[in-house]
């Protein structure tokens, strides 16, 4: 079931989206409310889920990951069993950054970070290829960043 928001709850995801680090007063000033109900609104949003957690962007080039690069997967086997096992292994390899269970010709979509191609390279040859109930493996470097908008799209 989706969540029921109101405009207010909605202000708080927008401005909480573009600025994780404001204090409470500052959200409860740009939204137009006083800071103890704002503060109550945001800790419901998170209880419910609807707000995961907080993070810093950071810029991967600037700390040595100059390669950023995907991997669609093909599976032999679709069997829920075999479609843990590959989520459990994709969660233990810390170059990858964003994995995703995809409909049609590709199992999984596998967005990695690495320093260089060798590393990336070895991790196909050595993790990705290696694991158990992969039949294929296709990548795809990326040659420069033309969007990058992590939020949800709130009017």
């Amino acid at each position: 079931m989706k969540a029921r928001l109101d405009a207010i709850d909605w202000k708080i995801l927008r401005e909480l989206q573009e600025d994780g680090r404001m204090t409470n007063v500052e959200l409860a000033r740009r939204v137009g409310i006083s800071a103890p109900p704002c503060l109550r609104r945001v800790r419901a949003l998170e209880e419910a889920g609807i707000i995961r957690g907080y993070r810093t962007l950071l810029d991967e080039k600037q700390l040595g990951f100059d390669v950023t690069a995907f991997a669609m997967v093909g599976l032999h086997s679709q069997t829920e069993s075999d479609l843990q096992a590959f989520e459990e292994a994709t969660s233990k390899w810390p170059l990858v950054r964003e994995a995703h269970m995809l409909s049609g010709e590709v199992d999984f979509l596998l967005k990695c970070v690495a320093p260089d191609l060798q590393t990336f390279q070895n991790f196909i040859i050595r993790d990705l290829t290696a694991t158990p109930n992969v039949d294929s493996v296709r990548t795809a470097l990326t040659i420069r960043r033309t969007k990058d908008e992590p939020q949800v799209p709130i009017n």
